[in-house]
C-alpha cells in the first residue's frame, strides 16, 4: 500500500496548492448553494479535479468518490478512492484558516491508506493501516488521559441536519459539564487529525459523510484511538454519527449518550 499512500499525498497537496493559491484571492471565489447549509466553491471543484487527475494517472482503473463529483466507476471494484478536497468549506469562504484536504482509499471495503492535508500550515497527516500514524515525518498517538473532566473535545454542530438539534444540544450540554473544554473548530477532518495528535482528546457529530471522516477514521485508529458510532458500534462510515477518542474517552462519551439518544441516531 505505500506506493498508494505516495500518490494520495501528492494528490493532497496537489489540491493544497490550488486552495493556497485561491485563499490569496478570497474576493474572486465563485460560491455556489447546493442546499441548505451547504455551499460550494470553485475551488472545491478545481483541488477535486487535481486529486483525480493524479489518482487516475496512476491507477487509471480503481473507484472514485468525491464530495463535488459523487461516483467515478473504475473497472477494478475493489479499490475505492474517498476523497473531500476542501473539508471547511464555510471557514474557507470566510478566511478562517482551517480546512483540510482529505483522500482515503480503501481495498474490499475497509480503509488501507489515509491523508488529511492542512496546506495553510503545510501539515500532513497520514496513516497506512499496520503503519501507525505521522504528521510530516513524525510519528503521532492519541493522548491517554484517564479522566473526562481532564479532556478537550472537540465536536461539530449538526447545520446541515437540524431535525438532531435538541438531541444535539442535550448531549453537547453533558459534555461540557464533564469535560475540560469544548471546541468547534468547523472542519471534521482536522478534527480527527488533531485527536491523533494529542491536540484534543475526543471528538462527536452528527450527520456526516464518508469523506468528512474515511481518511481521519484510519489516522485516529492508526494512533490508538478508537471510532465508534453513537451505540458504540462500527457503522459510523454509513450513519454519520460519530464519537472518537482515545479508548477511555470514546467509552466514557458513549456511556453517556446512551440515555439521551433519540430513536434516529440509535440506529
Amino acid at each position: 500500500m505505500l506506493p498508494m499512500h505516495t500518490i494520495a499525498v501528492r494528490a493532497a497537496r496537489a489540491a493544497g496548492q490550488i486552495i493556497t493559491r485561491a485563499y490569496g484571492e478570497l474576493d474572486r471565489i465563485e460560491v455556489t448553494s447546493k442546499g441548505a447549509n451547504d455551499y460550494v466553491t470553485n475551488v472545491d471543484k478545481e483541488a477535486e479535479a487535481a486529486i483525480t487527475y493524479q489518482i487516475r494517472k496512476a491507477y487509471p482503473d480503481h473507484t472514485i468518490i468525491g464530495e463535488e463529483t459523487g461516483e467515478n466507476k473504475g473497472a477494478n471494484k475493489d479499490y475505492v478512492w474517498i476523497i473531500d478536497p476542501l473539508d471547511g468549506t464555510n471557514n474557507f469562504v470566510r478566511g478562517i484558516p482551517h480546512f483540510a484536504v482529505s483522500v482515503a482509499m480503501q481495498f474490499k471495503g475497509k480503509t488501507e491508506v489515509a491523508v488529511v492535508y492542512d496546506p495553510i500550515r503545510d501539515e500532513l497527516f497520514s496513516a497506512v493501516r499496520g503503519k501507525f500514524a505521522k504528521l510530516n515525518d513524525f510519528r503521532i498517538r492519541v493522548k491517554s488521559r484517564n479522566d473526562l473532566s481532564d479532556n478537550i473535545i472537540a465536536t461539530g454542530f449538526p447545520f446541515k441536519a437540524k431535525q438532531h438539534t435538541e438531541t444535539y444540544m442535550k448531549l453537547f450540554a453533558l459534555t461540557f459539564t464533564q469535560c475540560a473544554d469544548l471546541r468547534r473548530a468547523g472542519s471534521a477532518a482536522l478534527d480527527l487529525a488533531y485527536l491523533a495528535a494529542g491536540r484534543v482528546d475526543g471528538f462527536f457529530e452528527i450527520g456526516l459523510k464518508p469523506w468528512d471522516i474515511a481518511a481521519g477514521d484510519l489516522i485516529v485508529r492508526e494512533a490508538g484511538g478508537t471510532v465508534t458510532d453513537f451505540t458504540g458500534n462500527h457503522n459510523y462510515l454509513t450513519s454519520g454519527n460519530i464519537v472518537a477518542g482515545n479508548p477511555k474517552t470514546t467509552t466514557a462519551l458513549v456511556k453517556s449518550f446512551r440515555p439521551l439518544l433519540s430513536e434516529a441516531l440509535k440506529r
